[in-house]
């Protein structure tokens, strides 16, 4: 197994504290399906920075990086735009769920999260491979 490393802003760590503990409601329910390797054995980490941006869910192993959208992203299309390149140049899949859709179509959520490709394969041969 190698090692893979993500470029990361260290004056981030509190913010990214405090976004864990304000508990945005469907981040906090995604997470409940997500944490302690709940979901196929995965581990992602909440609230986790990857340079200067701080993403809602990670997962190392698949490279995945979930966004959960709500009312807040929109006014800021151009840095989801600027966030999401940035993330793809590093080699990672970014997948966008509506907060919406975690509050009142969660099982339709999961199913997609089943389904997506990025979440059945390894996507870097550095990463460990329980993907």
């Amino acid at each position: 197994m190698g090692f893979y490393s993500l470029p990361y802003n260290p004056l981030l760590r509190g913010r990214a504290r405090e976004l864990r503990q304000a508990g945005n409601l469907s981040e906090v329910l995604l997470w409940k399906k997500l944490g302690k390797k709940q979901f196929r054995g995965y581990d992602f980490d909440r609230q986790k920075i990857i340079g200067n941006f701080i993403v809602d869910f990670y997962c190392l192993s698949c490279g995945v990086v979930i966004e959960v959208d709500g009312s807040s992203h929109d006014d800021k299309v151009e840095y989801d735009t600027e966030r999401d390149a940035f993330l793809q140049g590093l080699g990672l899949t970014v997948i966008h769920i509506t907060a919406d859709d975690v509050l009142y179509r969660m099982d339709s959520v999961m199913q997609m999260l089943y389904e997506h490709p990025a979440l059945q394969i390894p996507q870097n041969p550095f990463r460990p491979t329980d993907c």
